[in-house]
């Protein structure tokens, strides 16, 4: 498989940097491992605006961005939300995991959390919901 990464054209990648992205795109892991160094908040910047949604704008938007996820492992079908502007989230357990084979539970449970935030919060901003499921995608169409 073909992997691009693309950055901001100002940014300056340190070789160890590198060496590091290109290990963890060859690795086998199933999951990624985030990584909380000590970096400055000038290079966190670079780092965040040559994202898939730095690129989008994501990170000006002026309304609400959430970031979600759900999980069904080790027993625990779980669901959370993260929102952007103002660095809080929730998470909940939505059952045990031998009622559900999949995650698609999880991942819709965390975008119900989210927009249950918002409109608790009674805002009148448009709202960005990130998520990695594919139960959010439209299905292929067949012509």
């Amino acid at each position: 498989m073909t992997t691009e990464v693309w950055i901001i054209t100002r940014g300056k990648i340190p070789e160890i940097t590198q060496t590091t992205m290109q290990e963890s795109l060859e690795a086998d892991n199933t999951k990624d491992t985030p990584s909380f160094g000590s970096e400055d908040l000038e290079a966190l910047e670079i780092h965040r605006t040559g994202t898939e949604a730095g690129l989008l704008g994501i990170y000006n938007f002026p309304g609400a961005v959430y970031v979600t996820d759900g999980s069904n492992d080790t027993g625990v079908i779980g669901a959370a939300y993260y929102r952007l502007d103002e660095n809080r989230g929730g998470c909940c357990q939505l059952g045990k995991g031998e009622e559900d084979n999949s995650s698609n539970r999880a991942e819709l449970g965390a975008a119900c959390l989210a927009l249950e935030d918002t409109k608790r919060k009674q805002d009148r901003k448009p709202v960005i919901l990130l998520s990695d499921s594919a139960c959010f995608y439209p299905p292929p169409r067949h012509g």
